[in-house]
């Protein structure tokens, strides 16, 4: 029979072996733990300062790139779009702080900047759907013709696209009374905002995208949203090129988005590096490339297949031809 004493004896003996265990955790194993820490710390530090240093060697490196290409962006683009007029459309989110550098590189191409249209995120806001889509039947021009069932932002594509680009060099920076009532219809009702004269029709669009992907459960129509403006500047002009950063060709983005959207992704160009002097060169080729009746995917993000279209300075690219329909 087991007793008090056995018990005792047993509670005795487990507490002097954990007395023993912690004794040599504390002596036998102290010194083997303590050298183990201290060589990972070692190699953790020596770690992250090589990594300090790689990333320090690289921005120096993407700084000096940087600082050559913009010494020599006007060399670059010289010549490749002689008089061609282009217009600005901003999506809501993209940011303002952009469009100075890109009027600028177009200019050096040659290319005339005939203003900007910068869409409010009321263009966009779910409650807002059937007011563009009445707005849109309404200032539209005699003789417009949409697509059957096409959905409201499809329909504004149309009015918008026709009312600042065209694809007849011969009416392009003239100002059109239809273009003018479009575009102040759609500013009085808090859709858009606008800079310089695009009423003043030009030939190419520069379609700028949001930096980040829209967000909530209207984000998917959002996005077709700006993705159908942009197909439809297309139609309507001579070239579309869709820019942005790499964000915007990443999952959720715009740019993404119109690379998966079957003929606007076949029709307009993009280049996801827009926040690049190297970029911005991109641009003005493959609005070059647009003319000419190409289009392709540039920059570094996913979908991408090539950094830039080939470069050709100082050749004029023959006409792009006229789409049906827009």
């Amino acid at each position: 029979m087991i007793d008090f004493r056995y018990h005792l004896v047993s509670i005795v003996a487990i507490f002097l072996a954990l007395t023993v265990g912690i004794v040599l955790g504390s002596t036998v194993l102290e010194t083997a733990f303590y050298k183990s820490a201290e060589e990972t710390t070692a190699q953790l530090r020596q770690s992250n300062a090589e990594n300090r240093d790689t990333i320090t060697a690289l921005k120096s490196r993407e700084d000096g790139n940087a600082s050559f290409v913009t010494a020599h962006t006007a060399d670059l683009v010289r010549g490749q779009l002689p008089g061609e007029r282009f217009v600005l459309i901003e999506a809501p989110g993209a940011p303002a702080g952009r469009r100075d550098d890109i009027v600028k590189v177009l200019g050096d191409s040659g290319a005339v900047y005939t203003g900007r249209v910068s869409l409010t995120e009321k263009f966009l806001a779910a409650d807002q759907t059937n007011v563009v889509d009445q707005l849109a039947s309404t200032v539209a021009p005699a003789g417009t013709r949409f697509a059957d069932g096409a959905s409201p932002y499809a329909k504004a594509a149309t009015v918008l696209a026709g009312a600042v680009v065209t694809g007849d060099r011969g009416q392009a920076g003239r100002e059109d009374p239809a273009a003018v009532s479009v575009l102040e219809a759609f500013q009085t009702g808090g859709f858009l905002a606008m800079g310089g004269s695009p009423a003043q029709r030009a030939t190419i669009a520069i379609v700028v995208s949001p930096d980040q992907a829209y967000e909530g459960e209207d984000a998917e129509a959002q996005t077709a949203a700006i993705v159908s403006l942009a197909a439809g500047l297309d139609s309507a002009g001579l070239g579309t090129v869709m820019v942005g950063t790499t964000a915007a060709s990443g999952t959720g983005g715009v740019i993404s988005a119109l690379h998966d959207a079957g003929e606007a992704a076949s029709n307009v160009s993009t280049v996801d590096t827009v926040d690049m002097p190297a970029g911005r060169i991109a641009v003005v080729y493959a609005l070059r490339e647009q003319l000419a009746g190409r289009s392709g995917a540039y920059g570094v993000g996913s979908d991408i297949t090539a950094f830039a279209p080939p470069a050709a300075p100082g050749v004029s690219p023959s006409p792009k031809p006229m789409a049906s329909g827009g």
